[in-house]
């Protein structure tokens, strides 16, 4: 085939966003997928339970498309192809094991009153934190999407030591570093209110222990609140399917069932890729939307491996089980019916134990759950009159060696066994909180951190985030501190995706960043 401007390895969601700027833009794109599917984690099955429920595989909520610069480019172009949004007035709550339970909406007023009538005070401090988190929005996205190399960043902070002045400009970096059992402890009395948003932090790769943990958690409280927790009507395999049609309406090409075995190096510059089949693609620019591991030992096998990319870890596993019901679910507490994600813990320490457990190898005796009710934003989901639950568990490990709780026999990898007497215990915990289980319960499926990574070779250990977002392997640090940005030590050759800035989610910014750098 003739040579292209740009070719894209992954159809991850910042593979996507790439493709549809440069296509947009009128260059040349071919994006190729080892998989027969693209979207990587945006993967939506009606073969999961039973026939007529879709459920969504990995990746389920879109806030962080919806509020970040990629959407801001091409939400325009993606609603003409099909991209719509599904929406609930309450985005998160959280379920104590007695049974109480705290939701948050996206009128603030409304949570301010309901958080002082929790704990006097604590409503006034959110609304203190989150206006803080809005007050500072154009500094922070700055921070947490832009590239952070660059003279715009250095002329961004100088703005900043302008106007703050450098001591409130350091003090303001020490409070983004803080902890979020810092954070929560010092400022808010309620324990329902620190239930609420501790377990937050796992779902951007940290515990409640973890460097700018706290930052992260008000980041998260500010954006549900200020956009909720939507998700893509018809499941979030859908948004691949308008990606698509607008990459290849402007031209774009994509190849799934491709497998690239080898970048293509003359000269010091990357020129293309061979296939596994060895066919030979030419290319301007190669971009390579995959794990260090991918890259480094793979694809880039044959030349020196940067010393700093050796020492890359991976974080936790992720645990994900489905179920398929025949009606609604009657929750024991009241208010979680429209409620889009609901935490199953019991404040800062449940969630530290359980992602502590989860760290050293052990099967969490108590995990840390979280219930999506995506049926009720998009009815499309399953048959009329029905129901389905999405459950994440951030803390599963990728290599076990034992149990919490002294009752699941284990071995180091992942057995079908091990999986189901896992699964057994969550649906234990869940089953507790809802008084029509028995009633309701049709059909579940459960997938281990060892069935992710087999379904999507990114995911390592079966780690959604890309690895562990720690702080020396985050910010400038990501993937190492060797690496500038998206660049890498070959020329041509450019590296996204969750193991790059600005990490894990569904925001697609290192896809953004690089097809900006490139004249989109």
């Amino acid at each position: 085939m003739s040579k292209v401007d740009h070719l894209i390895i992954g159809s991850g969601i910042n593979g996507l966003v790439a493709a549809a700027m440069l296509a947009r833009k009128g260059d040349s794109v071919l994006l190729i997928e080892r998989e027969d599917r693209i979207g990587g984690c945006m993967y939506t099955s009606d073969d999961v339970t039973l026939p007529g429920y879709q459920h969504d595989v990995m990746a389920a909520t879109f806030v962080l498309f919806l509020t970040g610069p990629a959407h801001g480019a091409l939400g325009e172009d993606l609603a003409k192809h099909g991209l719509e949004f599904c929406h609930t007035q309450h985005p998160t709550a959280v379920l104590r094991p007695d049974g109480s339970a705290l939701t948050l909406g996206m009128d603030r007023d409304a949570n301010v009153a309901a958080f002082n009538a929790r704990s006097d005070g604590d409503g006034d401090q959110h609304r203190a934190d989150v206006g803080a988190i809005e007050q500072d929005a154009e500094f922070l996205f700055a921070l947490l999407g832009q590239p952070l190399w660059s003279r715009q960043t250095a002329w961004l902070l100088a703005k900043q030591a302008w106007k703050r002045g450098l001591t409130p400009l350091k003090a303001w970096f020490g409070a983004a570093l803080e902890p979020a059992r810092g954070w929560l402890e010092t400022r808010y009395q309620g324990e329902d209110i620190q239930a609420l948003w501790a377990p937050w932090v796992l779902h951007v790769g940290l515990t409640p222990e973890a460097s700018y943990g706290g930052q992260m958690a008000r980041v998260i409280a500010f954006a549900l609140e200020a956009a909720g927790a939507p998700v893509v009507k018809g499941g979030a395999g859908q948004a691949a399917v308008a990606f698509q049609s607008l990459i290849q309406a402007n031209g774009g090409e994509i190849r799934t069932g491709v497998k690239a075995a080898k970048i293509l190096i003359e000269g010091g510059k990357a020129v293309g890729v061979q296939t596994a089949t060895g066919e030979r693609i030419e290319a301007g620019n190669v971009i390579a939307s995959t794990a260090p591991g991918q890259l480094y030992d793979g694809l880039l096998g044959d030349q020196p491996r940067p010393v700093e990319a050796k020492k890359f870890r991976h974080g936790r596993g992720n645990f994900q089980l489905h179920f398929a019901l025949d009606g609604p679910v009657d929750w024991a507490a009241e208010g979680l019916d429209d409620v889009a994600l609901i935490h199953l813990a019991d404040g800062i320490d449940s969630v530290s134990k359980s992602s502590n457990e989860a760290e050293r190898g052990m099967l969490p005796e108590r995990p840390t759950i979280c219930v999506g009710q995506p049926h009720r934003m998009d009815a499309s989901r399953c048959p009329e009159g029905k129901a389905l639950l999405w459950l994440q568990i951030p803390d599963a490990p990728s290599v076990i060696k034992g149990d919490a709780a002294g009752e699941i026999e284990t071995v180091a990898d992942w057995t079908e066994a091990m999986r189901e007497a896992y699964a057994d215990r969550i649906e234990n915990i869940l089953a507790g909180h809802i008084r029509n289980w028995d009633k309701i319960k049709l059909k579940r499926r459960a997938y281990s951190p060892a069935d992710l990574e087999q379904m999507n070779v990114n995911l390592v250990g079966g780690d959604p985030y890309g690895g562990a977002c720690a702080m020396d392997q985050f910010f400038v640090w990501r993937p190492h501190g060797g690496q500038v940005n998206n660049d890498t030590e070959v020329a041509g050759l450019f590296h996204i995706g969750a193991s790059t800035h600005p990490g894990p989610g569904l925001g697609g910014g290192s896809g953004f960043n690089v097809a900006k750098r490139l004249g989109a």
